[in-house]
């Protein structure tokens, strides 16, 4: 009988293996440093480039049930989160790997679901002592990342200017072989509201840990103290910044510092320096090192938190931040712009000229501006037969009767500009050129929202709903200009530029020479902005750099330890049969090593594509000489807290800013990298019991027969 189970386990979990199979391919993709891989569409030859968990699953032929499964696990990851994606695919291989020797070991299925979960949320109640408060981390970077002297010899050149009413509030880079390069503005100053406004521009990739922030005072020696932890962070201490929540090695890099003074303060403000210049190093500590993504999230830090300043809003929002994707500039050109850039035809672009610079009436429309175009929840009418809807609009008079009417509408209320949410009639478009009215589709509705707000205008569904309150004024539009002060044309596609005072819209405008690469441009500058995002939602970090994994590793290992408990009665009525509940004991040793393999494997990974090891097996030695220690010191979790404050775990004190002795940590997000622990265990979990259902063989009277057939379903 032994036997023939074992066979069984061998053929019947076809679903593990294929997991398995498809998380070998993103293993390269696991740590700060990524491999590229290029996808080839077999079908056009055309490829692209992805360092992500979601881009490689997307590109993947799925045919099996496991596969869908995965895809849709990584895609709720990525729509809830936008990070952790690559963490999820690899521990769902890893786990799928651990549970397949588990069913060679003739574990139960129902010993290896239930100890598996139960060893996951111990973990996460375990690691909660890595956890620090935003304030706290705040307090920290205000105390130890920027000393007095630290950036004494590459102070940069201020300019001051007002950003809430600056045309361009760029930061760029003019060489990306100039790390230190800084690039000042003209100084003049502006006043409104009572605020004055410091500036400081500096190119993206013009060295890390540039951001328009303060600088505490000379001799400031205040300390502050991570929670629960007893450490006190000194600014007197030196301490060393890894690139990501992970170890890595990266080239040397220097650092140019910005120091911006932030002046005007509303009455009952809180005037804590931490507050304001903090946020953007937290993005940092939260970043891979890719440095042009953290430059312009830094840079849309600083102007929302001075924005802030005035108008009471919040520090951090991510619906006033958009992308423009521009294909053909070199990615020195990336660049932060106060209002809406987007992309229109040439013969859109024709039309600006008419504009020259004049204040333009806006409208704003919340659907499709077609003729066939219904609201969502439109109900035709009833016993109505529909033969034909409509005809040609190039060949039927009601066609162009409803372009000359929409088309009449515009002209009445004097229209200029037009911003759909949806998509535009292309016939409708020609007329609006030709009659010199911007439409302009597919917009946001965050961005009909912002112009909503600054111009009190409302958006419209049909245009047969439209009067002078729906009608909004102000609205300015002008060819997007680089860096260089020059308009710029890429031929099918011509950047321009919206925008409205007073209007909070941010739009980061990503640039690459590499068609294959514009989409991992954007997803690493979206990922960053939205480790930010949850960073202040949960209000806590974790420490990054391993710490949480090594924490794990070393609790589960312990409880693997324990001597067996035999089954209680809790146990027998959980499970509702006494030898499911003794088989749950008996292995729980088995299974919970098995758990930990995964985060070992972790570990190792990382390290290895992070060259901190040669080897799997020299970055498996490092973290069995970690665990040990940990082991010996008697507390983990207070020798794990140790070895991330002196910056060497797993790391050997080789992180990429090293050279510079700043006090900057790595940390990583709370909800989102539990959920991708959570979510790869269930599938893994799912698939199994899936699985387990599915038998097929001989032995299927056999198995009927003996005392685990409880275990199986038989259809």
């Amino acid at each position: 009988l032994p036997m023939a189970f074992r066979d069984v386990n061998a053929r019947r979990h076809i679903g593990l293996q294929q997991l398995a199979s498809l998380a070998l391919a993103g293993r390269t993709l696991l740590g700060p440093m990524k491999s590229y891989k290029f996808i080839v569409d077999e079908s056009t030859n055309q490829s692209t480039v992805i360092c992500s968990a979601v881009r490689l699953i997307e590109s993947l032929d799925l045919t099996s049930a496991a596969g869908q499964l995965l895809n849709e696990t990584i895609q709720a990851q990525n729509k809830e989160f936008k990070t952790g994606m690559s963490t999820l695919l690899f521990l769902v291989g890893a786990w799928s790997n651990a549970v397949l020797e588990c069913l060679q070991q003739n574990v139960p299925v129902s010993a290896i679901v239930s100890v598996m979960s139960e060893g996951l949320n111990s973990c996460c109640e375990r690691v909660q002592c890595l956890q620090i408060s935003i304030h706290d981390v705040n307090q920290e970077l205000c105390s130890s990342s920027v000393g007095p002297n630290t950036f004494k010899s590459k102070a940069c050149q201020i300019g001051c200017d007002s950003l809430l009413n600056s045309q361009t509030f760029l930061y760029f880079q003019k060489d990306i072989s100039a790390p230190e390069e800084v690039i000042p503005i003209s100084s003049c100053s502006h006043q409104e509201d009572d605020c004055n406004y410091n500036t400081c521009l500096v190119s993206p990739l013009g060295g890390f840990g540039s951001t328009a922030s303060l600088v505490k005072p000379p001799g400031d020696k205040s300390t502050s103290v991570i929670s629960g932890s007893g450490v006190i962070a000194s600014s007197c201490t030196k301490q060393k910044l890894t690139h990501s929540r992970y170890f890595s090695t990266l080239g040397k890099s220097y650092f140019s510092s910005q120091r911006g003074n932030f002046r005007g303060n509303l009455s009952g403000q809180s005037t804590d320096p931490c507050e304001y210049y903090s946020l953007g190093h937290l993005a940092m500590t939260l970043s891979r090192g890719n440095q042009t993504s953290m430059k312009l999230l830094q840079n849309i830090v600083a102007y929302q938190q001075e924005r802030a300043e005035c108008s009471g809003s919040s520090q951090f929002n991510i619906a006033e931040i958009v992308t423009c994707c521009l294909l053909g500039l070199p990615e020195s050109y990336s660049c932060v712009s106060p209002g809406f850039v987007t992309l229109i035809s040439p013969e859109q672009a024709t039309v600006i000229k008419y504009f020259e610079d004049k204040p333009l009436r806006i409208l704003l429309m919340d659907g499709d501006l077609t003729e066939q175009y219904r609201h969502l929840g439109f109900n035709r009418p009833c016993n109505v037969r529909t033969i034909l809807e409509r005809p040609s609009l190039q060949e039927g008079r009601a066609g162009d009767l409803w372009l000359s009417s929409t088309l009449d509408i515009l002209k009445s209320f004097e229209i200029s500009l037009v911003l759909v949410k949806g998509n535009v009639c292309e016939n409708l478009m020609e007329r609006c050129i030709a009659n010199s009215i911007l439409v302009i589709g597919s917009v946001t509705r965050n961005v009909l929202c912002a112009f909503g707000e600054v111009t009190s205008t409302q958006p419209v569904t049909y245009l047969t709903q439209l009067n002078a309150s729906c009608v909004g004024s102000g609205a300015r539009v002008e060819l997007w200009k680089a860096c260089d002060g020059r308009a710029t044309d890429l031929g099918e596609l011509v950047p321009v530029k919206i925008k409205v005072r007073g209007i909070p819209l941010l739009t980061a405008v990503l640039t690459t020479t590499v068609t294959s690469k514009m989409q991992l441009v954007e997803d690493q500058f979206w990922t960053l902005v939205y480790r930010l995002h949850h960073a202040l939602n949960d209000e806590k970090v974790f420490l990054g750099g391993g710490a949480v994994e090594l924490l794990c590793l070393s609790h589960i290992q312990m409880l693997a330890e324990e001597p067996v408990q035999p089954a209680t009665k809790n146990t027998v009525k959980e499970f509702r049969n006494p030898w499911l509940a003794a088989s749950a004991a008996e292995y729980k040793s088995v299974v919970l090593q098995a758990l930990a393999s995964g985060w070992k494997q972790y570990l190792s990974v990382v390290m290895c594509n992070a060259a901190e090891a040669s080897s799997e097996l020299e970055a498996c030695t490092s973290v069995d000489h970690h665990l040990k220690k940990a082991s010996d010191c008697g507390s983990p979790s207070a020798y794990i807290l140790q070895e991330f404050r002196r910056g060497d775990l797993l790391q050997g004190g080789s992180g990429p800013f090293a050279d510079h002795g700043l006090g900057l940590k790595v940390y990583d997000n709370v909800t989102a990298k539990t959920e991708a622990w959570r979510r790869a265990l269930d599938l893994v979990l799912l698939v199994l019991q899936t699985d387990a259902e599915i038998i097929t063989g001989p032995k299927r009277n056999q198995l009927l027969n003996s005392h685990v057939s409880s275990e199986f379903m038989f259809l």
